[in-house]
């Protein structure tokens, strides 16, 4: 029987070893991650359903489920709103029946649909897992995603009312999904061989070598009588991904140099402002992906709320809180969870005239 020391030895050991393994593998950069750690980012689902978890949801689940966290943005039917495009229509029966959506070959068809196009259940599954609801991505329970998949499935007539989607049912499902057959592996990006796809480079020219044509660069610019049409694009970008909008309150300068990683919402140059800790709160939360400075973006502007519903910091954090549609017109809000401390300084920052 072990005894505390030996317990503690043996743990000392085997950190040593991951340790070791780390710095034989990045010298001197931290160390090699846990088992539990790798599993908490290793969440994809593939379209052969490895990574797919043990559980299961109903359609009548999912249509609770979907009105409570969904339909705000989505619709009731998946019918979405004039931000959002339709998730569901133009499949049919027929569709189902042949794994090829007739309707994406019709010139003349309004719009794709997300059921129209997309080719493998586990797409479905693996994104809503991953970044539904919006203002709570991987929120959801494994078994709330079958819910939720399940009710979108029902929508397009893939599966019947009193359907429970489960991982020992999916894939049965994956024959019906509309479009199966409307996706080709035969571009050698992926998945390669191991779902049947062509083993070969993507592309095949050789390199030149001699007598060479100049090297094009692309580059792209803002007539000078629009940069500022819409408000500064750098304040309305999203606090994540790569790409940033060029900052229009000044002139076009060299190709690079108006972009950069947003911090604050801020003139270029400009002393830090006392609501920069505010404003930096609307970034953080998400808020600038639908509302701008001074400018309508999906919703109404920060000036213009300021201007509407001034000195009442009560009434605007608790609209914050709990999201909804009609002061501004048909777009809605989903609901916000950002902390209270959080949401009390946003909305008293608005109730203050939204001041930069």
């Amino acid at each position: 029987m072990f005894n505390s020391r030996d317990v503690l030895a043996a743990l000392l050991i085997a950190g040593s070893a991951l340790s070791a393994l780390a710095q034989d593998k990045f010298p001197g950069i931290g160390r090699a991650a846990t088992p539990k750690e790798v599993a908490a980012w290793d969440i994809d689902v593939r379209p052969d359903f490895k990574g797919l978890p043990a559980g299961s949801g109903s359609v009548n689940q999912g249509q609770d489920l979907w009105e409570a966290k969904c339909a705000s943005c989505h619709g009731v039917f998946g019918e979405a709103n004039s931000t959002f495009t339709p998730l569901v229509g133009g499949t049919t029966k027929d569709d189902i029946q042949t794994g090829h959506v007739a309707s994406l070959m019709r010139p003349d068809y309004p719009g794709r649909t997300t059921l129209m196009k997309v080719a493998t259940v586990s797409t479905l599954w693996d994104y809503i897992h991953r970044a539904m609801p919006w203002n709570e991505p991987k929120s959801l329970k494994a078994d709330e995603v079958y819910a939720v998949t399940a009710y979108l499935l029902n929508l397009a007539d893939v599966v019947p009312a009193d359907f429970t989607l489960s991982d020992k049912n999916i894939a049965e499902v994956q024959q019906k999904m509309p479009n199966r057959n409307g996706m080709t592996l035969r571009h050698a990006l992926w998945p390669g061989k191991e779902l049947g796809g062509v083993p070969k480079p993507d592309v095949t020219v050789l390199a030149c070598m001699n007598n060479c044509a100049p090297e094009r660069k692309l580059a792209s610019l803002l007539p000078e009588h629009a940069r500022d049409a819409h408000g500064n694009l750098r304040e309305q970008n999203r606090t994540v991904g790569p790409q940033r909008g060029a900052d229009t309150s000044k002139p076009e300068g060299p190709l690079g140099a108006a972009a950069g990683p947003v911090t604050v919402v801020a003139a270029a140059h400009a002393s830090a402002s006392p609501n920069a800790a505010a404003i930096g709160l609307t970034q953080t939360h998400g808020c600038t992906a639908c509302h701008a400075m001074d400018s309508k973006l999906v919703g109404p502007s920060f000036a213009d709320i300021a201007k509407k519903q001034g000195g009442k910091a009560d009434y605007l954090a608790g609209k914050i809180k709990a999201g909804g549609t009609g002061a501004w017109g048909d777009i809605p809000m989903p609901p916000q969870s950002l902390p209270d401390a959080d949401l009390k300084a946003v909305a008293a920052w608005i109730a203050a005239g939204a001041a930069r």
